[in-house]
């Protein structure tokens, strides 16, 4: 995990990698569990029997799962020691490249992009892009590569 003490330190790392995060398993029951929570039940990720003759030969999770793992994944990464809060802010970029069959493992490379200072009616910060590359083990492809967009108050 990398450590900044302050936002300007970590500002000095743009275009730099900020980590790397161990490996995850995506399961049925996380799958099952994500489908549940959206509404979003469609058999290529619920039904195991089913998908078994589908296209991938197996259920595949949600891309929009894979996503939802980044904050957890960013918080595996680095730390800036002063910030008092951090905000999501939105996406500049999200694609989803490549399917993660149930069962597989990812991991998240984590890259700062673009680094703001700002200084509004909400205090000091700043406004960063991050980039993350969800990899998948045995496969040349990404999962998901997506730009996400933080505020950092000091």
């Amino acid at each position: 995990m990398k450590v900044f003490k302050d936002l300007s330190e970590m500002g000095e790392n743009i275009g730099k990698e900020l980590g790397v995060t161990e490996w995850q398993t995506i399961t049925q029951e996380q799958i099952n569990d994500f489908a549940e929570a959206t509404g979003d039940l469609q058999w290529i990720h619920t039904k195991p029997l089913k998908a078994k003759f589908g296209p991938f030969g197996t259920t595949i999770a949600h891309g929009f799962l894979v996503l939802s793992l980044a904050p957890k994944m960013l918080e595996d990464t680095y730390v800036v020691k002063s910030a008092k809060m951090g905000v999501n802010y939105g996406l500049n970029r999200v694609r989803f490249t490549a399917p993660v069959p149930v069962n597989s493992d990812i991991r998240a490379r984590v890259t700062l992009k673009s680094f703001e200072k700002m200084d509004n009616a909400r205090g000091k910060g700043a406004r960063l892009v991050v980039s993350l590359t969800f990899e998948l083990k045995e496969s040349k492809r990404p999962a998901c590569v997506a730009d996400l967009v933080f505020l950092i108050y000091e």
